[in-house]
Formats: C-alpha cells, sequence, structure tokens
C-alpha cells in the first residue's frame, strides 16, 4: 500500500498506481510527500497493529486512546486479492474482525502519528 501526505494541510491520499514523472502528487501547492509505516516518534506497543487468530478469523486490535484530538483512524488488512478497510469514530475501541489469511498485512493509521503496519503470520 502506498499512500501520500500534504505537509501543508494534512490531507492524505491511497495511491492505486503511482506516476512515474516528475511532477508528482501537488496539494496546497506543494509535492506531496510518501508515507512510510513504523517510522515516526510515536510508541509502538500503542501504534502497531496486533491480532489473534480465532479459527479461520483474526481480532486485529490497537492499544491505543481514541481522544477527540488523538486517535486511530482506521485499521485496513491487505492481501494478495483484496483489501478491506474498517473505519472508528472516535470513542470506539479500534478493534475489528478480519478473515484470518496468512502473509496479509495489517496497517493502522493514527491522525498524529501516522501509518504503522504489521504481518499477519
Amino acid at each position: 500500500m502506498k499512500m501520500k501526505i500534504c505537509k501543508n494541510c494534512g490531507a492524505v491520499v491511497t495511491v492505486e498506481r503511482d506516476c512515474h514523472c516528475s511532477c508528482g502528487f501537488i496539494c496546497c501547492g506543494d509535492k506531496m510527500s510518501d508515507v512510510v509505516a513504523n517510522s515516526t516518534d510515536g510508541a509502538k506497543e500503542k501504534h502497531l497493529p496486533s491480532y489473534e487468530k480465532i479459527g479461520d478469523e483474526i481480532k486485529v486490535k490497537v492499544n491505543h486512546v481514541m481522544d477527540d484530538d488523538h486517535y486511530i483512524e482506521w485499521v485496513l488488512m491487505e492481501t494478495d486479492t483484496e483489501t478491506i478497510k474498517h473505519t472508528f469514530k472516535v470513542g470506539e475501541t479500534p478493534e475489528v474482525i478480519f478473515p484470518y489469511v496468512k502473509g496479509s498485512t495489517l496497517y493502522a493509521y493514527c491522525n498524529k502519528h501516522g501509518l504503522w503496519q504489521t504481518k499477519v503470520e
């Protein structure tokens, strides 16, 4: 999964296919930057999505606060064939059930500390 962020307004976009020219994606008059998972100063234990295998499903959770100004926006599972995303509201518990797909990748997005990822074994 590839994402871009505007350093001016904070807009985030998911990229289906990136351009290969020099123009890039523009927002607020500037080129958007790549979002790199697990690369911010946030605490890993509060941002990395974790999972528990239960039969043919996994219970995914993020040990994170869900305050008005600091929260997990969404959790996403990416496999070779599909992407499943669950969006959260402030105050909700950031937990979701996904099908178990060995080798898939789980992503969590924090509004302050960006993108975090975990591989499913």
